[in-house]
């Protein structure tokens, strides 16, 4: 009877630790990123399916981060400049999921774990905090999707990631100006 007690205990045991273990929600970008290793690994567009997948994280986080910049900015300058990157980052996300889906590519569906963090942070600033902080950020940000946008347009093996990261050069260059200006005008 001890015995049976006590394996009944450990099974419970087992399955709460189970269960408690499958709640955690895995990161939408490792996940991504691991399926995109299975479908391409050793292939020659392998680092162009991670860009993608950085990219779209990368994107969402856009969106995210100008929806709180009208709601949680004070200058009508952020705010605008909010809506500017509400509309061509949803386009560009619109734009990348299309071509993701011809190619195979599995894209994160939500944000990923770091890129969540910072929008939480952002989140919790309001008024003339965060329209020093978002603006701040977007230039840092959009110096760094700059340049990477700018190696995938030069390096890239698909010819059609090649173009499309090529594509938002320009727009990305000129996010990264409006976001300098932006930055310069908050004091």
């Amino acid at each position: 009877m001890k015995k049976i007690i006590l394996s009944s205990m450990i099974i419970a045991s087992m399955m709460a630790f189970t269960s408690c273990n499958s709640n955690k929600s895995e990161d939408s970008k490792d996940v991504a990123e691991e399926q995109n290793e299975q479908k391409f690994e050793d292939t020659k567009v392998e680092d162009d399916t991670e860009f993608a997948v950085a990219a779209a994280d990368g994107g969402m986080m856009e969106v995210k981060l100008g929806e709180l910049a009208q709601t949680n900015g004070a200058s009508s300058a952020v705010k605008e400049f909010g809506k500017t990157m509400v509309t061509d980052h949803s386009k560009a996300n619109e734009e990348l999921i299309a071509l993701a889906k011809t190619k195979n590519i599995s894209l994160p569906m939500s944000l990923s774990d770091d890129k969540q963090k910072k929008v939480d942070d952002m989140a919790s600033k309001k008024g003339k905090d965060f329209d020093k902080a978002y603006a701040a950020f977007m230039v840092d940000d959009h110096k760094e999707d700059v340049d990477d946008f700018q190696e995938v347009a030069k390096d890239a093996k698909d010819p059609e990631i090649k173009a499309w990261a090529a594509g938002k050069v320009p727009t990305l260059q000129h996010h990264l100006e409006m976001a300098q200006s932006l930055k310069s005008s908050i004091k």
